[in-house]
C-alpha cells in the first residue's frame, strides 16, 4: 500500500483491521477457544481496530481517542451484534466472569488514564495565565451543570436506572455536561500552535481547573450514591473527607511523593522501579480515596498531578508510563465503553429526539458559561468566542464519567449511550470550530516578544536541564563551583559529590550547600527584579562516600541520570594546559555534557566576584552549537550576577575572510543569533569581531583586558582521556584568569569526533 496517500493508506488499514474482526469472530465460534483465549482475542481486536480508526481519525485532525471510542461501539451491539449477533455474542460473551476479566483491565484503564490526565496537568501554567482561568472555569462549569441538573428532573423515567435516585441521575448528568476533555482541547490548541498563545494557554488552563472541579464533584456524587439517597450526615462526611484528602495531598502529600520518587531513582538499580514506586502511589491514594468514601480515580488524578510536578520525573520516566497506558489501557477502556454503547436504541424516535436534545443543551450550555466568563474577565468577543469553542469537548472525560456512572447503577444504558452520542458528537465538532475561532485571532506585540523569548528557551541547553550531578573539593575552586551551581540550576533538584582537593584548605562540606543556595537566592532575586516567575526551590542532596572520590562512585552515581556533570577542583590544569588524572578519571565517569571550572596554572589565588562592576565574562563564538552552548551559559550566569558580557567571534586562519561575503553572511547570522540569546536573559553585550588571527590568540589577547571569567563551548574528543583540542589547551595555558568549558556529550566514533573538531575548541 505505498503506492497510496497516507490519508486513503489510513482508510485502507482501518478498513482491514474491520474485516479482520469477521474472521477472528468466525474462528473463535469454530474452535471453541477457552475463556482465556477469548479473553486474549477480545483485547487483540480492541487494541487493532482502536488503533486503526485512531490513526484514521487523526489523518482527519480529529483525537485518536474517539477512534478507539468508535470502535468498541462498532464491535458492539450497535454494529456486530445487530449484522452478526452470534459473533458478537462469542467475542463479547455476555457471561458475567467472561466481562469480569475485560472489564477488570478496563477498570484498571481508568485509573491509569487519570493519572496520566494528572501528569498532564500543568499548575505552572494555571499559576502564569491568572484569573481569567478562573472565570471561564467557574462560569463554564456553573451554567452547564445547572442545565444538565435541570434536564435530568425532566427527563422521562424510563431513562432512570431501577431505583436510581433522579437528584442523584442529575447531579452526573449535569458533571458529564460541565467537564471539558484537556486531552483533546490541548491537542487541538498545540496542533494550532496555540499553546505557547495567551488565549491558547487561557483556554488550557480553563480546561485543567473544569477537570479538577469535575473530579471533585464526581467523586463526592459517588459518594452520595453510595448511600442510595441524599444524606445531610453523609453528604458532610464526604464533603469534609474530600477536603482534608486535598489539603494533605497538596502539603505533605506533595512532600512524600517527591522523596519517594527520589529515593527510588537514587537506590534502585532494576529497571523501571520508578515507574513501579508511581504505580504504588497511584494506588495507595486511590485506596485513600475510596476508603472515605468516594471513587479511586479522585484519588489517582491527585497523585498524577503529584507526580507530574515531581523535580525527578525526567522526560524519559514519563515516556516509559505514558507509553504503556496510551499503548494498552486507553484503547481498552474506551473500546470496553464502547461496547456497552447500544446506538440501536436511537431507532426510537424519543431517543433519538432526547439525544438530539441533549447535544445541543451540552453544546448551548457549555459554550454560553465558558463565553460569560471570558466576558467577566475582560476578553474579546472574539476571544470568547474561542474559548466557547475550545470548552466545548468532552472526549474521553466524559466518557469516563458515563462509564462510572453506569458501573454503579446510576445510569441507565439508554442514558449512558445517550451521553457517549452527545460526547462523541461535541468532540468531533469542536477540533473544526476552534480552528475557525483562533484563526481570526491577531497577535499583540508583548506577546509577540514572549514567544520569540520562549522559541530561543526550547533550543536551548540550560532551559532544558532537567538535573544536575556536581562534584567540587573544599578549595576556593570548588567552592565558586557550587556557587555557580546554585546560579546556573536554581529551581532544578541537584546531587553534589564531594572529593578531597587542596591540602591547605579546611574539609567543610557543609560549604558547598551554602555557596549553592547564595547562587540559587541570587537567581531568585534576580527573576523578581525582572518581573519574572522565580525558580522554586528544588532539592539538593549531599551523597556520601569513602574518600577519596572514585571514577565509579561518579559512575554510579551518573547512572541515575544527569543532565550535565559540574566539576570544581583545584590543581586540575597542569603548565601545559592538559588535565590532571584525577579530572581525567572523574571526568571519564560520565558520557553526558561536562561543565569544567578551571583555575589555569597563571590565574591568581582567588576566584572573581561576578557582578555590574566586576570584570567582564569573556565568550568566545563562532557559529558551531558548542559554542552557542557557551553563550547561554555565560548569560545565564550574566543574568544573575549582572557582570558585563563580551561576545567574541573567532575563527581559523584562512577559513574566514572579511572581504568574503560568505563569510560575512555568517558571522551576521551567528552574532544575530546570539543577540536574540542575550535579549532572552535581558542581557546587554559587547560584540567584537577577530578572524585574521589564530582563535588562541585572540581570546589570549582580549583576557588580559579585564576579563573575570572566559566561558567556553568546547568539543569534547574521543577517547579515555580528556581533550577538547589545542585551542583549549593554549586559552588554558596562556590565560590568567579562571576558565569555564561546557561540553557535548562523550563521542565514540571518529565521524562524530571529526564533526565536532569544528569548534573552537579545535
Amino acid at each position: 500500500m505505498s503506492f497510496l496517500p497516507n490519508r486513503h493508506r489510513s482508510v485502507a488499514i482501518a478498513a482491514m483491521t474491520l474485516l479482520v474482526t469477521p474472521a477472528m469472530a468466525w474462528g473463535a465460534e469454530k474452535t471453541g477457544m477457552s475463556s482465556e483465549g477469548v479473553f486474549v482475542l477480545e483485547i487483540i481486536l480492541l487494541l487493532l481496530v482502536g488503533r486503526g480508526l485512531g490513526e484514521l481519525l487523526e489523518r482527519f485532525g480529529q483525537p485518536a481517542v474517539m477512534g478507539q471510542l468508535i470502535a468498541g461501539i462498532l464491535l458492539g451491539p450497535s454494529l456486530l451484534g445487530w449484522l452478526w449477533p452470534e459473533g458478537e455474542r462469542v467475542v463479547f460473551s455476555g457471561d458475567a466472569s467472561q466481562k469480569s476479566m475485560i472489564n477488570a483491565v478496563a477498570q484498571l484503564g481508568v485509573l491509569m488514564l487519570l493519572l496520566l490526565t494528572g501528569m498532564e496537568t500543568d499548575l505552572k501554567l494555571v499559576r502564569r495565565v491568572g484569573r481569567a482561568c478562573f472565570s471561564i472555569s467557574a462560569a463554564g462549569v456553573a451554567v452547564p451543570f445547572v442545565i444538565g441538573f435541570a434536564a435530568a428532573q425532566f427527563m422521562p423515567a424510563t431513562l432512570l436506572a431501577p431505583g436510581g435516585e433522579r437528584i442523584v441521575a442529575g447531579l452526573f448528568l449535569g458533571t458529564a455536561l460541565s467537564i471539558s476533555s484537556v486531552k483533546i482541547v490541548a491537542m487541538v490548541v498545540r496542533e494550532m500552535n496555540f499553546m505557547r498563545r495567551d488565549l491558547g494557554q487561557t483556554i488550557v488552563s480553563s480546561a485543567i481547573i473544569e477537570d479538577t472541579i469535575g473530579w471533585v464533584i464526581i467523586a463526592i456524587t459517588i459518594g452520595i450514591a453510595t448511600h442510595g439517597r441524599v444524606e445531610v450526615s453523609s453528604l458532610a462526611f464526604t464533603i469534609l473527607g474530600v477536603a482534608a484528602f486535598m489539603a494533605f495531598s497538596f502539603t505533605l502529600g506533595r512532600r512524600i511523593v517527591f522523596d519517594a520518587i527520589r529515593w527510588t531513582n537514587d537506590n534502585f538499580h532494576s529497571e523501571y522501579a520508578v515507574v513501579t514506586i508511581i504505580l504504588a502511589i497511584m494506588g495507595a491514594m486511590a485506596l485513600i480515596t475510596d476508603l472515605i468514601g468516594v471513587h479511586t480515580v479522585l484519588g489517582a488524578f491527585v497523585a498524577g498531578i503529584l507526580v507530574g510536578e515531581s523535580p525527578i520525573l525526567s522526560r524519559h520516566i514519563e515516556g516509559q508510563l505514558r507509553g504503556v497506558i496510551t499503548a494498552l489501557f486507553m484503547p481498552v477502556f474506551f473500546g470496553v465503553a464502547g461496547l456497552s454503547t447500544d446506538l440501536t436504541v436511537l431507532v426510537d424516535p424519543q431517543l433519538a429526539l432526547l439525544t438530539v436534545a441533549l447535544v445541543a443543551i451540552a453544546s448551548i450550555g457549555k459554550f454560553a458559561g465558558a463565553f460569560i466568563g471570558a466576558e467577566l474577565a475582560g476578553m474579546s468577543r472574539a476571544e470568547g468566542i474561542a474559548v466557547g469553542c475550545g470548552m466545548n469537548a468532552r472526549g474521553s472525560t466524559e466518557v469516563i464519567v458515563a462509564s462510572i456512572g453506569l458501573s454503579i447503577g446510576v445510569l441507565s444504558h439508554n442514558l449512558f449511550t445517550m451521553i457517549v452520542t452527545m460526547a462523541v458528537i461535541t468532540t468531533l465538532a469542536m477540533p473544526p470550530t476552534l480552528r475557525w475561532a483562533l484563526g481570526r485571532l491577531s497577535i499583540g506585540e508583548a506577546e509577540k516578544k514572549r514567544l520569540e523569548r520562549e522559541e530561543v528557551d526550547q533550543r536551548g541547553f540550560i532551559a532544558n536541564l532537567e538535573r544536575l550531578l556536581v562534584v567540587v573539593d573544599e578549595g576556593v575552586v570548588g567552592r565558586f563551583a557550587a556557587y555557580l551551581a546554585g546560579v546556573v540550576g536554581a529551581g532544578k533538584p541537584m546531587t553534589v559529590l564531594h572529593a578531597s582537593g587542596e591540602s591547605e584548605a579546611e574539609p567543610d562540606e557543609a560549604a558547598h550547600l551554602d555557596e549553592i543556595e547564595r547562587g540559587a537566592e541570587e537567581g531568585r532575586e534576580a527573576a523578581l527584579q525582572a518581573d519574572q516567575e522565580p525558580a522554586r526551590e528544588a532539592p539538593v542532596t549531599r551523597r556520601r562516600h569513602e574518600a577519596p572520590l572514585s571514577a565509579e562512585a561518579v559512575a554510579k552515581e551518573a547512572r541515575k541520570g544527569y543532565g550535565v556533570l559540574l566539576i570544581g577542583l583545584g590543581r586540575a590544569v597542569t603548565s601545559k594546559g592538559s588535565f590532571s588524572h584525577r579530572l581525567n578519571d572523574i571526568a571519564g565517569a560520565f558520557d553526558g555534557p561536562l561543565c569544567l571550572v578551571l583555575k589555569p596554572a597563571g590565574a591568581g589565588r582567588q576566584m572573581p566576584r561576578l557582578g555590574p562592576g566586576s570584570g567582564k565574562i569573556l565568550v568566545p563564538v563562532n557559529g558551531t552549537s558548542v559554542a552557542r552552548r557557551g553563550a547561554e551559559l555565560a548569560l545565564a550566569i550574566a543574568a544573575v550576577t549582572g557582570a558585563p558580557v563580551k561576545m567574541l567571534y573567532v575563527a581559523r586562519v584562512g577559513r574566514d575572510e572579511p572581504r568574503d561575503t560568505v563569510s560575512h553572511r555568517r558571522r551576521e547570522a551567528v552574532l544575530k543569533d546570539i543577540v536574540e540569546l542575550a535579549d532572552r536573559y535581558g542581557v546587554e553585550i559587547e560584540t567584537a569581531i577577530r578572524s585574521r588571527a589564530a582563535a588562541a590568540d585572540a581570546i589570549a589577547r582580549q583576557a588580559g583586558r579585564r576579563v573575570a571569567l572566559i566561558v567556553m563551548g568546547v568539543a569534547r574528543r574521543p577517547g579515555d582521556e580528556l581533550i577538547f583540542g589545542e585551542t583549549t589547551s593554549d586559552v588554558l595555558q596562556r590565560c590568567p584568569c579562571p576558565v569555564m568549558l561546557i561540553s557535548d556529550a562523550r563521542l565514540r566514533r571518529d565521524d562524530e569526533g571529526r564533526e565536532a573538531g569544528r569548534s573552537i575548541s579545535g
